[in-house]
């Protein structure tokens, strides 16, 4: 692996953004932190001296640019509401022709399992016994590979399909090198966007917790912490450009496991509001985010479950916290921020 130049974070601010700085202070490299408001970067990153902050409008090619200036790689982060994934792909043409404009060499889009739709898993070559055997307990969902088909059925599969299109076709052009680094869902301390973090605030809280259906079958999840070092690696691995990777989690876990570890642990039995597809529809005739999760419901009912072999074979070996650790990790977090008032 090379020494890289600097390195920024487009959305910063973001959970996965957190964890990607945290892992380039522990290597000591300076980097920079962007996004649209400049308060709360100064509040997550201000006493970095690694770090530098820099202030972006998204929907000026000139701001972009001049955020960019002097990057070697830019990671990009930024997040729309979910009732606006229209707005992903002629947000990446912006953020490209920055880019170029600023002589960026690299770049990597930290991106979803949306474009993949449905799981294939009648395709050779994508079947790959073990993704919930990897847990020990469940049945065995099969595994996906690079090589699945990208054909999603949803619109905000296609919104991200079009994002990553657009930065896999970048790659070659004008000096720049580009890479989709993809993610299945996240979890992990103090994480508010994250699908369970409903469920580590019940258990700190004795509370009901909210959940989305069904919770019972096995669905994957990757832990913030672990992405950062190893979007760090990749940041000084130029032969792992030019397509897109898997990053995986430590294997399935099911819903409701998590939330009896997460009450257990404050001894209490789970107590659970559970809304499936059904009950999305009505609560979203009257708030228009909860509207837009219906469409994706399928990722609850139909597993998927990515194949990271790629990954690890280009950078070595991938440190994946554990989930017993990584809930009790984010319980005694919810717990903190319980007691801190937070």
């Amino acid at each position: 692996m090379e020494t890289s130049g600097k390195t920024g974070l487009f959305g910063a601010a973001g959970a996965i953004g957190q964890s990607i700085a945290n892992a380039l202070r522990a290597a000591g490299r300076d980097y920079r932190v962007i996004g649209r408001s400049r308060a709360p970067l100064e509040a997550m990153f201000g006493h970095d001296p690694h770090a530098e902050i820099a202030v972006w409008n998204p929907d000026d090619p000139a701001s972009i640019a001049a955020a960019a200036s002097g990057l070697q790689t830019a990671i990009y982060l930024v997040g729309v509401p979910y009732n606006q994934f229209a707005s992903h792909p002629p947000l990446m043409e912006r953020t490209l022709a920055g880019l170029r404009a600023a002589g960026v060499e690299r770049l990597i889009l930290i991106g979803t399992v949306y474009p993949y739709g449905r799981a294939r898993h009648d395709l050779a070559g994508n079947a790959a016994a073990g993704g919930a055997a990897r847990n020990g307990q469940l049945p065995a969902v099969p595994l996906l590979t690079e090589d699945h088909p990208r054909e999603p059925h949803t619109f905000k599969g296609k919104m991200r399909l079009a994002q990553e299109n657009l930065v896999l076709d970048a790659h070659g052009r004008n000096g720049l090198s580009t890479l989709v680094l993809r993610l299945p869902d996240f979890y992990g301390p103090r994480i508010e966007r994250s699908l369970i973090n409903g469920v580590f605030e019940g258990a700190a809280r004795g509370t009901r917790a909210q959940m989305i259906g069904p919770i019972d079958l096995p669905h994957e999840f990757v832990f913030v912490p672990d992405v950062g070092p190893v979007v760090e690696k990749l940041t000084r691995t130029p032969e792992a450009y030019g397509r897109w990777l898997h990053l995986a989690g430590v294997g399935t876990i099911t819903q409701r496991e998590i939330a009896k570890q997460a009450y257990a642990l404050a001894g209490r039995e789970p107590t659970l509001m559970v809304a499936g597809k059904t009950m999305l529809r009505m609560l979203g005739l009257f708030n228009p985010i909860i509207r837009e999760t219906v469409e994706m419901n399928y990722l609850m009912t139909e597993p998927l479950v990515l194949d990271d072999s790629a990954l690890r074979a280009l950078i070595g070996p991938v440190h994946k916290t554990p989930y017993e650790e990584g809930i009790r990790l984010s319980f005694e977090a919810a717990k903190n921020a319980m007691r801190a008032g937070a």
